[in-house]
């Protein structure tokens, strides 16, 4: 995350050799196509919010820490598990943010791996059960229930990227879910709001934090 609209160039880069299927928690943003604020619509919100919620279902290792949907994009930190621990995960959810530990608190990520918070192509090809394809998942699925509810077949609703940064300390997972849970509050600040009349100064902050703690 940043504050800094210059910022928008930043590379799309994949951590070179990092298994995005392996147990770890995700900074995970989403953004809609063009920055159009569709989720105003409060018909399209419960989309989007029901589909996010429904993903546990479809893949056992994961469970949802933080998250919220702005007018036009998407914050989440979703956690995959080994698969030893499945279904000892327990959740809770409160004023539209949904959390949950798995036991023993953060999962093992692997540190010592360069940051990454770029934007990754959505693919195809994505390894059963990793973050691409969960990700992938969430978009193909609110992408064609909106599309039916707006009768606009095909129709792009999401950018074709979407921003990652892997998880590596409880210190980083408060900053990120305070952040979060902050972020309908400080709309008129967001970067994703063209209509903003300043900067975010929680979001540089936060920025800083990520940075320093990826080497």
């Amino acid at each position: 995350m940043t504050s800094d609209r210059s910022r928008g160039h930043r590379r799309s880069v994949r951590l070179p050799g990092y298994d995005y299927a392996q147990p770890g928690a995700y900074f995970v943003t989403i953004c809609t196509h063009g920055g159009e604020c569709l989720f105003d619509d409060p018909v399209l919100r419960r989309v989007v919010e029901s589909a996010w919620l429904e993903l546990p279902r479809h893949f056992p290792r994961l469970s949802l820490d933080a998250w919220v949907l702005m007018p036009n994009h998407f914050h989440g930190i979703p956690i995959l598990s080994d698969a030893r621990v499945v279904g000892a995960m327990h959740s809770y959810q409160s004023s539209g943010l949904s959390k949950a530990i798995p036991p023993g608190g953060m999962p093992d990520v692997a540190t010592g791996l360069p940051g990454n918070a770029s934007p990754l192509p959505m693919t195809s090809g994505a390894p059963s059960g990793s973050l691409g394809a969960i990700i992938g998942n969430f978009k193909a699925t609110t992408a064609r229930r909106i599309n039916q509810i707006r009768n606009t077949p095909g129709m792009p609703v999401w950018q074709r990227n979407y921003y990652e940064h892997i998880i590596r300390t409880a210190r980083a997972l408060t900053a990120i879910r305070e952040y979060i849970a902050g972020n309908p509050a400080r709309w008129r600040l967001d970067k994703y709001n063209a209509l903003a009349d300043g900067a975010d100064p929680l979001a540089a902050q936060l920025w800083h934090l990520l940075q320093e703690e990826a080497f």
